[in-house]
């Protein structure tokens, strides 16, 4: 991803701060579903209590891979191959378990924080791991041209609101991508729904194809 202009944080909004945000596809995902069916979830955030408590209304299988915290988002960006991005995801992700293909993936905010090839690279590696059928849900920056230096911190406020928990820090550009360039970069998976969020980003769920 091309350097980004940064500067300090001051009245201009910035997404995913508020209090909360109504986000229809995330409670999709959370009460859309059998209770008696076990799912696999794959969160690359940071571990949430909040979350955790939300999954274990029904069986569950949790793993978490915080990919800014132990710094594979920046690996991923640096690396000079497609096949060095794969390399650093198969890396960075929990190891696939017998019969325990993932069902969900959260991304947050993830996806804008990489290069289209970091991109490339952990979709292809969670796309092997995933059941046909399953959905990656992730928020991208849609309306404003600025987001934090580092992605958030979403938190689940109900089954039905998210709020970004980090603290105010330095903006820098957006990427901006656009529904096009991200089935570009996630090849083999397809945009099942999108919606637009009252923060001006776009929420998605991507589902890899039955």
């Amino acid at each position: 991803m091309p350097p980004a202009a940064a500067r300090q944080l001051g009245s201009e909004s910035t997404p995913g701060t508020s209090a909360g945000i109504h986000a229809p596809l995330f409670e999709k995902i959370v009460t859309g579903h059998s209770e008696d069916v076990r799912r696999v979830v794959l969160d690359l955030g940071a571990a949430s209590t909040e979350l955790l408590a939300l999954l274990a209304r029904s069986p569950c299988r949790a793993d978490i891979a915080d990919l800014n915290f132990f710094g594979d988002v920046d690996r991923l960006n640096a690396a000079e191959s497609l096949d060095e991005c794969i390399e650093i995801s198969e890396r960075a992700l929990p190891g696939p378990g017998a019969a325990e293909e993932l069902d969900v993936v959260f991304a947050w905010d993830l996806f804008n924080y990489l290069s289209r090839d970091a991109l490339r690279g952990l979709m292809r590696v969670i796309g092997k791991r995933m059941r046909p059928g399953g959905v990656v849900h992730a928020l991208v920056v849609y309306s404003e041209k600025t987001m934090t230096v580092t992605p958030g911190r979403y938190l689940p406020l109900s089954d039905s609101a998210l709020m970004n928990a980090k603290p105010a820090q330095e903006l820098r550009d957006a990427p901006r991508y656009s529904p096009e360039d991200l089935l570009d970069a996630l090849g083999g998976f397809e945009i099942h729904t999108a919606r637009l969020l009252s923060n001006g980003m776009q929420e998605f769920l991507f589902r890899r194809p039955l």
